[in-house]
Parts: C-alpha cells; structure tokens; sequence
C-alpha cells in the first residue's frame, strides 16, 4: 500500500474520524478547523498537523502545503465552505484529488461539475481516500435503475429511538432496502440480522428513492 498525504477541512466528528482512520493505515495528515477549542483537543488526541484556521483562505492552505497533498479533503457540515475550500485548492495549489462532504444531496450535481469527487457518507469517503478509488465506483450505486437507488446516511438519536435495542431483523425495514454498515465509534461493522442498533450509532443503507423518507424514519422513530 502506498502511503500519502492528505489535508482535511473540518476537524469535527466526522474530520477527526476520518484522520484516525487515515493514521491507523499509516498516512500522513494535516487538519484545518476554525475552531480553537476542537484544535487543542486534536492536538493531543491525535499525531496530525493541527492548523486553526478557515481552509477557504488561502494562507491556511499554504501552511498545511496543499500543494504536497495527494488528497484534499472538505467534510465540514457547510457545502458552501467544502465547495469553496477544495475549489482553492485545485486552482491554487494544484490539488490533483478534492473529495468533499455532501450534506445536501441536492448540492452534490454542482461538486461534480467542478470536479469535486462528492460524497454524502463519512465510511465511504475514508474508502475512497484509502484505496485510491475513484468516484464512479462509488456513483454507480446512484445511478442505479435509472437513479431509483440512493446511499443514505443516518445517524441514530443520542437520546434513543424505537429502532435502538431491537434486532436489525425485527425493524421490519422497506423492502429493497440494505444496511450496508453500521458505525459505532470508531468502529464499522457490516451488520447482520442479529445485530442491535444503539444511540449515537450511524447507519449506512441502500435503498429507493420512493422508500427513503419511510427508512429514516424507522431508524430514528
């Protein structure tokens, strides 16, 4: 396996996941968080270049060198700050691969069209980044019976649901529809049958469009 280097924007749950993630197979990583107080935790929880500042400006690019980076990352909560940021880091430092976070799928056709790899799901973009994928592999479950199917993340309440303590068998889930993994902490399994949701755990599904609204609502209640 080839290591690389990879710069990400958001050091959040899901910017701090994907670090760990990344520095357990050996990588190398820099993060960009606005701020502070998530930086100085990351800066003693994790062996990464930690920079507290706005990766939509340009200076805090620069000091992470973007320009090394085999990947450019932008998974915070805000598409307008995860377009902007890997934008600048194509034009200005030559950022060969920008992935970003989608957190509106609506949003996802415009990353595409400024050749952004966009993806909604934490799991699959750390996937991605690590064997060096590209993101049709990933689009093609999209696209789908005509782009019937959708990738789901859901993210099961801190405070509980119906779904919590059961049996994944017994939700009595949309048919079509496939759990494809459950993350629990750091951890993500491939779920079975037998295997019990819990609070604070985040579902990755396949399921159709007509019976996507129906899904989430079984796993949140």
């Amino acid at each position: 396996m080839r290591l690389i280097y990879v710069v990400i924007s958001g050091g959040g749950k899901v910017g701090s996941f994907l670090a760990g993630r990344l520095l357990d197979k050996g990588h190398a990583v820099a993060i960009i968080e606005k701020d502070s107080a998530i930086c100085e935790n990351l800066a003693t929880s994790i062996n990464a270049l930690v920079i507290n500042g706005d990766a939509c400006d340009h200076r805090f690019q620069e000091e992470a060198h973007v320009e090394r980076a085999d990947v450019f990352a932008a998974v915070t909560g805000d598409d307008d700050d995860n377009l902007v940021a890997c934008q600048l880091a194509k034009v200005s430092f030559g950022a060969s691969r920008t992935v970003a976070r989608v957190n509106n799928p609506k949003n996802e056709h415009i990353f595409k069209l400024m050749g952004i790899d966009a993806i909604s799901s934490t799991t699959v973009i750390a996937e991605l980044i690590e064997r060096e994928t590209t993101i049709g592999e990933i689009i093609t479950l999209y696209t789908m019976h005509k782009g019937r199917l959708v990738i789901v993340e859901v993210d099961i309440p801190e405070r509980g649901c119906r779904a919590c303590g059961r049996p994944i068998s017994e939700l009595g889930l949309p048919r079509g529809s496939v759990l494809v993994a459950v993350v629990k902490g750091e951890e993500a399994i491939v779920p079975s049958g037998e295997d019990i949701l819990e609070p604070g755990d985040s579902v990755i599904a396949v399921t159709s469009l007509e019976q996507e609204d129906r899904l989430i609502s079984i796993l949140t209640g």
